[in-house]
């Protein structure tokens, strides 16, 4: 186990703890446990969007009591900080999803874009029914409002890193998420 700090620093950046991993691990707990009830009659496919999902993905699919199936994919929209326009699926889907029931799992939700050009691509495949988990939801940064249907922790608008989440390929490792400081 990682020792628990109050502020670390990454490259130029300090941040402050916001949510321990202790806190991270019961909530993953209650998704599952909240998932394995919904879809206790169902074989549903876990589709986890690269990168910042790699550890909630594992976490999540490892409390799992349900038969389920993982895949991944590696969407962006932006490249550093700046927006690229169109989504770009960088690592495609060879996944047959028609009749299935899809459970799509997100690191963090901000503007919601990316969930929000990625699910046409989705519905078009023809799923008996559709869902999002998402760890961290930025409620106050949404432009493009979408339904998530096991959400984790509400945070603020503000840059995080730690399970996952990263600055500049840096500290996708922690077990702890942490808030850029001020």
């Amino acid at each position: 186990m990682q020792e628990l700090k109050a502020e670390i620093q990454i490259q130029d950046k300090k941040f402050n703890l916001f949510i321990s991993g202790s806190r991270i691990r019961d909530k993953v707990k209650n998704i599952a446990a909240i998932i394995n009830a919904d879809l206790k009659d169902e074989q549903p496919l876990f589709i986890a969007v690269l990168n910042g999902s790699f550890i909630y993905a594992a976490d999540l699919f490892r409390e799992l009591t349900i038969p389920a199936e993982i895949c991944f994919i590696k969407l962006a929209s932006y490249t550093g900080t700046a927006s690229t326009g169109p989504l770009i699926t960088a690592i495609g889907l060879n996944v047959e999803l028609k009749d299935r029931t899809v459970v799509i799992l997100e690191d963090i939700v901000d503007t919601g874009r990316t969930m929000h050009d990625f699910l046409p691509q989705i519905l078009d495949k023809k799923p008996r029914k559709v869902l999002v988990t998402a760890l961290l939801t930025k409620p106050d940064a949404i432009r493009y409002p979408i339904s998530i249907d096991y959400p984790g922790f509400p945070v603020p608008d503000k840059f995080m890193v730690g399970y996952g989440l990263d600055y500049n390929g840096l500290g996708r490792n922690l077990q702890d998420i942490y808030c850029l400081s001020e």
